[in-house]
């Protein structure tokens, strides 16, 4: 979710065909072609790119929040559009790291909002370092919501980002269940830094239609996997 410079992203694309060829021992152009044009992307770029089978996976999490819960946020476009969805009359505490995910939870008169401070990255609008984590490590959680950059059976949840690592591992370990949701072309990926192992999530939140990966992979691991309906 971060916006690299120009001279990163050469390293950036090496990564990604070698972590290619790994997984599947082949690379195809119009894979890379897929894969690529993510990099360099900023907050902001994946906000206006919310399309509707985003928003529908999102209103298929909000759906499992509960009254009375406190839910954890995660700082992605995916976990905006999900704080976006809740019912409007839904009571809860929410935390986020999200400047702009708080801002949108701060629209319901039910919401207790707690933001994570720390250092602001403009380019994801979320709060990190020492404080963020030390706030978040301080909190059990009924539940917390995030997305994610990729996810392997064997290899587990990944990212792009080393710095935002630490983050998404806080937000996973503080929650009693996690829900992932993603669609379906993160299914099977694989970035360079590791977040946890698939086994930490307890469901997964994903289109029907899967074109990479098998979402019985997930079930096998003891994942609850839910699907967009036809």
């Amino acid at each position: 979710m971060h916006d690299h410079s120009a001279s990163e992203l050469p390293s950036l694309r090496r990564q990604k065909i070698l972590l290619i060829l790994e997984r599947d021992g082949k690379v195809m152009a119009s894979e890379l072609s897929q894969h690529f044009a993510d990099i360099g992307k900023d907050y902001f770029t994946r906000l206006d790119e919310i399309d509707e089978v985003k928003i529908r996976l999102a209103q298929l999490a909000a759906q499992q929040v509960q009254n009375g819960q406190t839910v954890m946020f995660d700082s992605g476009s995916t976990s905006l559009q999900v704080a976006r969805s809740l019912p409007r009359d839904i009571s809860l505490t929410a935390v986020t790291a999200s400047p702009m995910t708080a801002i949108a939870l701060s629209e319901y008169s039910g919401i207790k909002v707690i933001l994570a401070g720390g250092q602001l990255n403009p380019k994801t609008m979320s709060a990190g370092g020492h404080e963020a984590l030390r706030l978040l490590s301080g909190i059990k959680a009924d539940l917390a919501i995030t997305g994610v950059c990729a996810i392997h059976p064997e290899v587990g949840i990944t990212s792009l980002h080393f710095d935002e690592v630490p983050v998404k591992q806080a937000l996973l370990d503080c929650a009693a269940r996690v829900i992932a949701v993603t669609t379906a072309d993160k299914l099977g990926a694989v970035e360079p830094f590791v977040v946890a192992p698939c086994e930490r999530l307890h469901t997964l939140i994903t289109e029907r239609h899967v074109a990479s990966g098998s979402v019985e992979d997930y079930r096998r691991l003891g994942i609850e996997v839910e699907q967009l309906p036809d």
